[in-house]
């Protein structure tokens, strides 16, 4: 019996081992060219956890007990991703030498940021993030960037504020909006290019992350290529020209590496009227390798970025001036004046530690920022409004006039437009030395400064604890300390400027002198502070066929103002500090891939996530009082989604499906309404609102041949209000009291019936087309047909509270605003849908060892006109006064539009050594 026994053992024990016995991959990588090993490729079994790097000899060995096909994928920066199929039997596999060709199309994603990110506006009317996705391999994201970008299209409709990046692991995003600054690091594409994305809610090592998706930008010279890298471009878009060079030490003696790079980037106008562009950036960066498995690095960033703004203009203004059109900018003394110009310089400094052993990585960073932030802009004290599409000035106030269309002042108005439609700037410096005004401003040109300092102390660690599973934990502490004062640039002329509220004749800062002069402060000064401090832990298992992961995090986050003005408008909750905000919650996120062959897996994601509301969503009217958001509650995010993966010979493609409903969020809106409860300038606070975003994703490739591929992506989807938030105006008391709202200086609205309208969050629908071809001489052209649908200007909530009904004379509803006039009278229009045709094209040399590359893209080929977003204006705030604007089919104040660029091109030269 014991020796049946034992047979039966020894035999189940052969078995065991021959159902384990593992097979060895092996081969060596080389450049096809010059047939140099390449060192670090990643060598990896898709759709498994099983992967390897090449030694300093270009060799690999890969190691797995899978048997069946499977697909071997060969990849190293700047070179074409191989996919050799495979299938694991018995025996071990040398390959022999592969050779990977280098990646002609890499100038396209060098210079992605600057043919997406670097055209749009500002953050303060765009929050586009898809220069998150120029790292992807992702068919398509990489079409959303490169294509859809120009339309200002949003992967899912999502802010950019749900998308992390971090360079070298320490988080960017600005605690005031929530968003990644780009300028902050813009031009310095070089030694940007080494980057790790995750998508959506997939994990990620380094965070628990938002549902966009994650970048970790690796600034470390030893993970770029080393030598010497010269380029320059020339654009019409927004800006003319740019030199760049950028060398890399490459690591000496097996210890130090280092890298150093500028840029500069210059136009007197882009592609709209009176944008200026004046940009330079620095990078310096220096790595010591203590030993094999540990080293410290230090990085400096400097990036400097002055712009002139453009502003969104109605379709009446469009019709008559053309979509280059900005009413911001003017000639004075023979040079072209913007009245609104952005500058950024905000200095980084990073500190890293990094420690690699087979089952630890642990990354230890320390960064800080400082510099300011700066917004000119024009006021205007007692006098007429400077802006040359301001209402009154246009032929629309004629032929809405109360007492019936005056066509003869419309054409004289259209005629003064045509003659004389930029800023005048003489006529704002006769104004100021005009003898009536005895040296006190009637015109102003000012800044609004933010100076931000922030530290940021990150830790993350990445534990192996074996070959199914594997642990990961970070901590970060950011702190705040946010200065904002506006501060007076330039008098125009004028001696100086009375610091006083022109409609309620109160003052602005009661402590100190009232008449202020060039270079002095301003207005309003107050400081934000903000902690944030959260914790993420994540464990993965992978088990053959099934890999799961489950990560959650916890936040605390405190928010607190301190006001430096006492302003006699708000004379006792103005000045020192504010109550502190407190905000702390969790959130879970998990997710689940399935291989079904080695060419075909699934996968599922579903997250619960809990968000403090961002900084700017606190304070009512930071500018000048303490007072917070009543009943603030943190956002509550629940999203799932579900993929569909398959990699053929000469077929991939991926199909999604996702669903995102956002709840409980806030935000806080600034204008002049003239609403059925009364007119006044108005701090508009939406409490409870809801938003829904759901959709479905295709992104398919196909190798035609060797030399031509073809793709197709596809996004359809529905982004809108899925609730009806509660709206509450706020305004000052300091005017007579006839005149108020209300004299407690807020008036409740109820709600807002939204549900059901469209989120302006870019086009809903989006279908890329392309081709492209690559020669074995080393040259490549592609070309893309865009379709893009489905876009919404932002509507306004207060003209959906029951206030819009009210007669503001008479407090009672208006007869005629039944619920059907006024359902038309609201009815959201989509935007036209448009087509758009991209050319992208480049070609390489490699001489002696020097790369030479051009790379050229032509966007919008046959110049069409399009509307890229815009929003309703609440001026309008009852029914009456609405409808009777409407009458004449050309409101004096319709929505407003910003308009996409007509036919631009971007041509780049580069040299590597």
């Amino acid at each position: 019996m014991i020796r049946h026994t034992l047979c039966l053992l020894l035999f189940l024990k052969i078995c065991f081992l021959n159902a384990q016995r593992t097979i060895t991959i092996s081969g060596e990588v080389k450049n096809k060219i010059g047939k140099e090993v390449i060192l670090d490729a990643t060598i990896r079994l898709e759709r498994s956890s099983i992967e390897t790097e090449t030694n300093n000899l270009g060799e690999f060995q890969l190691i797995t007990a899978y048997k069946g096909e499977f697909i071997l994928q060969i990849s190293s920066a700047d070179y074409n991703t191989k996919r050799i199929p495979i299938f694991l039997g018995e025996n071990n596999i040398d390959l022999g030498s592969i050779f990977l060709d280098r990646d002609m199309t890499i100038e396209k994603s060098i210079n992605l940021i600057n043919i997406t990110d670097e055209e749009l506006l500002d953050e303060e009317v765009n929050s586009n993030a898809l220069a998150l996705l120029q790292s992807t391999r992702d068919i398509f994201l990489n079409r959303a960037a490169f294509d859809f970008g120009q339309a200002f299209f949003r992967v899912r409709g999502y802010d950019s504020q749900y998308g992390e990046v971090h360079l070298n692991g320490l988080p960017m995003n600005k605690m005031l909006n929530g968003r990644p600054q780009w300028n902050n690091w813009g031009g310095l594409n070089d030694v940007i290019r080494n980057q790790q994305y995750t998508n959506g809610l997939e994990a990620s090592d380094f965070t628990f992350g938002g549902i966009l998706g994650n970048t970790n930008i690796d600034l470390r010279p030893s993970g770029l290529r080393p030598g010497t890298r010269l380029s320059s471009s020339m654009s019409n878009r927004t800006y003319n020209g740019r030199v760049m060079a950028t060398y890399n030490s490459g690591v000496k003696d097996e210890k130090v590496a280092y890298i150093i790079s500028a840029s500069r980037r210059w136009a007197k106008q882009g592609y709209i009227d009176g944008t200026l562009y004046d940009s330079y950036s620095a990078y310096g960066s220096i790595e010591y390798l203590l030993n094999e498995n540990n080293t410290i690095s230090a990085t400096a960033i400097v990036a400097s970025n002055r712009r002139g703004r453009s502003s969104a203009i109605t379709e009446e203004v469009h019709e008559i001036q053309g979509n280059r059109y900005n009413p911001y900018a003017g000639i004075q003394n023979g040079k072209i004046r913007n009245s609104r110009e952005r500058h950024i310089n905000e200095p980084l400094f990073l500190i890293n530690y990094l420690r690699e052993s087979e089952n630890l990585q642990l990354n230890v960073g320390v960064g800080y920022q400082t510099g300011v932030y700066k917004r000119s802009r024009l006021g205007y004290y007692n006098a007429p409004n400077p802006d040359p599409t301001y209402y009154r000035y246009l032929p629309s106030f004629y032929l809405n006039s109360p007492i019936g269309a005056n066509y003869e002042s419309a054409i004289q108005a259209e005629e003064g437009f045509l003659k004389r439609p930029q800023f005048d700037w003489n006529t704002i410096y006769e104004a100021n030395t005009s003898i009536s005004q005895n040296g006190e401003a009637a015109y102003v040109l000012y800044d609004d400064i933010t100076k931000d300092n922030q530290l940021t102390a990150r830790a993350t660690a990445n534990i192996n604890f074996n070959k199914h599973s594997d642990f990961d934990v970070g901590l970060t502490h950011r702190q705040l300390y946010s200065n904002n004062y506006a501060r007076i640039d330039d008098l125009l002329g004028a001696d100086y400027h009375k610091d006083i509220d022109v409609f309620s004749e109160t003052l602005n800062d009661v402590s100190n002198e009232v008449n202020k002069l060039e270079g002095q402060i301003f207005n309003y000064q107050y400081n934000l502070n903000g902690n944030n401090t959260d914790l993420f832990a994540q464990l993965n298992t992978h088990y053959n066929r099934i890999k799961l992961f489950v990560a959650s995090k916890y936040e605390m986050v405190s928010y607190q103002r301190e006001g430096l003005f006492r302003n006699e408008r708000y004379i006792d909750n103005s000045i020192g500090k504010s109550e502190k905000v407190k905000f702390s919650n969790w959130s879970v996120k998990s997710g689940a891939a399935y291989t079904l062959t080695g060419r075909h897996w699934v996968s599922a994601h579903a997250a619960i996530i809990n968000k403090a509301p961002v900084l700017q969503n606190v304070f009512i009217n930071p500018r000048e009082n303490n007072a917070i958001v009543p009943n603030m509650q943190n956002e509550t995010i629940t999203s799932v989604d579900a993929n569909y993966f398959f990699r053929m010979p000469k077929l991939t493609g991926r199909f999604t499906g996702f669903y995102t409903r956002f709840q409980n969020t806030t935000d806080v809106n600034f204008f002049f309404v003239d609403s059925g409860v009364g007119s006044d300038f108005v701090q508009e606070v939406i409490t409870d609102l809801d938003k829904l975003h759901m959709g479905t994703e295709l992104g398919l490739e196909y190798q035609l041949s060797s030399a031509v591929k073809l793709s197709l992506v596809a996004s359809v989807a529905k982004h809108e209000y899925a609730s009806n938030p509660f709206v509450t105006i706020n305004f000052d008391t300091a005017g007579a009291t006839e005149d108020l709202i209300d004299i407690s200086g807020s008036k409740f609205l109820g709600p807002s019936a939204v549900k059901g309208y469209k989120l302006a969050q870019g086009p809903q629908k989006a279908i890329a087309a392309g081709v492209e071809y690559r020669d074995p001489k080393y040259w490549w052209i592609s070309a893309s047909a865009n379709y893009l649908a489905n876009n919404y200007a932002n509507i306004s909530t207060i003209t959906r509270t029951q206030s819009f009904f009210i007669d503001p004379e008479t407090q009672l509803r208006f007869p005629d605003a039944t619920d059907e006039n006024v359902r038309k009278l609201l009815k959201q229009k989509p935007l036209d849908n448009f087509y758009l045709l991209n050319m992208v094209g480049g070609k390489s040399w490699l001489k002696n060892g020097k790369y030479i590359s051009v790379f050229a893209s032509i966007n919008n080929l046959f110049d069409t006109t399009f509307r890229t977003g815009g929003y309703e204006q609440s001026r309008n705030g009852n029914y009456g006064q609405l409808k009777q604007d409407n009458l004449s089919g050309n409101p004096s104040f319709a929505p407003k539009y910003w308009y996409g660029f007509g036919r631009t091109y971007f041509l780049n030269f580069a040299f590597s050594f």
